[in-house]
């Protein structure tokens, strides 16, 4: 799947420009606060929400930000992922 990047927002859209799949993570004052993540009924159970969400990691490692996971998958995806604590 192909991702879409924007400076708070990384997306997925089918051909006809439907949403598919969707994490934001706008940022203030140096932190980037991951607040939603979605993914169509018809990708669940694919990973596809956990590729999400290290991408946005990346993107917010990479601009120096820290995180503050609110959305529930965010929240475990962090707690999976402990190496990434240092962003928090």
């Amino acid at each position: 799947m192909e991702f879409l990047y924007e400076p708070d927002r990384i997306f997925a859209q089918d051909p006809e420009g439907k949403l598919l799949a969707e994490v934001t993570f706008p940022a203030a004052d140096g932190v980037a606060t991951i607040d939603h993540t979605f993914v169509d009924g018809s990708l669940r159970g694919r990973g596809v929400a956990g590729q999400l969400v290290s991408e946005a990691v990346g993107q917010i490692r990479k601009a120096g930000l820290r995180a503050r996971p609110t959305c529930p998958y965010a929240v475990k995806w962090f707690s999976e992922h402990p190496e990434e604590s240092d962003l928090l």
